[in-house]
């Protein structure tokens, strides 16, 4: 076991470079860069003057010198202001002495760099927000998964049933829907209607005080869509078990229908549902882009917009690199989850 994780932690660090080496070369084109240029210094630079501006702060430098200098692996840029005279760089924070600054300073030194659109530090932007997504997964995961157990379950017990009928097409109806459309539905008939308003359309004072009024519409909306993906693995995984020979064997001896449900089909049959919960995670992080936008919660997508809207390319940067982390340790549990739970897989 130890030497599979070992592995997979080497493929891991060697997927999470190039993904972020990718997203580095597309944030750092030059069109980006212009636009960086104009929005920190004037709107009126003419082009000479942007090329200034931009090779004097490392930007027109090699792509592997900037990607190295973003990792921290090599020293930071400097160099002297015309304006005043001093000497300014990546590694020099304001106030401080040009001779005591660090040579290194990136990503490995836990320096992400500065938002130009919240001006605050980047990775205190980046875990405050992805603190507000967390709660926000938390409950969606807390009513999801349960659900769609339950659905599944139920359904994949008596196959060709009226219950699997109904239970399947609700499945499919849920998971046919996108967010946005769901969402909008929620919030025309439980938070705008011009009855009784049960739900707030807005989620934006559940960062700081979370409620039911406040918070269940969101959590409802993302909850929905990944509820009816789940249910039909359960299902189609329930009703492979419910033929199982063993389960024929179980029957034949007079075990109860319940007993066998519960005591033998049912931990085989969430072995293939386990690996789907685990991708539910990096898809929440990625796919609350939507509603986060919608009910204006200012979670880890609504920053993703922001940075993405406003060119923040450091705060950009950050967004990506916290996506591909949850992505790769999600599938890290899962495989090792799903060994336990199959012990016929044999580690090589």
């Amino acid at each position: 076991m130890g030497l599979f994780i070992l592995r997979r932690v080497g493929v891991m660090l060697l997927t999470a470079l190039c993904l972020t080496f990718i997203v580095f070369f597309l944030t750092n084109l030059y069109p980006n860069l212009e636009k960086l240029a104009k929005t920190q210094g004037n709107m009126r630079m003419t082009d000479e003057q942007v090329d200034s501006w931009l090779s004097e702060r490392g930007y027109l430098d090699p792509l592997p010198v900037k990607y190295g200098r973003w990792l921290g692996v090599v020293p930071g840029w400097t160099f002297e202001d015309p304006d005043d005279g001093k000497v300014r760089g990546r590694c020099i924070e304001p106030g401080m002495d040009p001779a005591e600054a660090p040579r290194y300073c990136g990503i490995l030194q836990g320096d992400w760099g500065f938002s130009t659109v919240f001006k605050d530090e980047v990775g205190t932007v980046t875990a405050n927000r992805l603190a507000l997504t967390g709660k926000l997964m938390f409950w969606v995961m807390v009513l999801m998964v349960p659900s769609a157990l339950l659905i599944g379950v139920l359904a994949g017990m008596r196959e060709g049933s009226k219950l699997d009928r109904s239970l399947s097409t609700f499945s499919i109806a849920s998971t046919a829907t996108p967010e946005y459309v769901s969402g909008v539905i929620f919030i025309t008939l439980l938070a705008s209607s011009s009855g009784v308003k049960w739900f707030k359309g807005t989620a934006t004072s559940a960062a700081d005080n979370a409620t039911f009024e406040n918070f269940f519409l969101p959590v409802l909306t993302i909850a929905l869509y990944g509820v009816g993906y789940i249910a039909r693995m359960t299902r189609a995984s329930m009703t492979e078990v419910m033929t199982a020979q063993y389960i024929r064997t179980a029957r034949l001896k007079g075990v109860s229908f319940r007993n066998i449900v519960l005591k033998h089909a049912l931990r085989n049959a969430l072995i293939a549902p386990f690996t789907v919960i685990m991708l539910q995670f990096p898809w929440l992080l990625n796919g609350v882009v939507i509603v986060e936008t919608l009910f204006n919660y200012k979670g880890f997508g609504w920053t993703l917009v922001q940075a993405a809207g406003n060119n923040d390319i450091e705060l950009l940067l950050a967004c990506s690199v916290a996506a591909v982390f949850v992505v790769l340790v999600t599938q890290l549990i899962s495989d090792i989850g799903y060994v336990f739970l199959n012990p016929r897989i044999r580690i090589a």
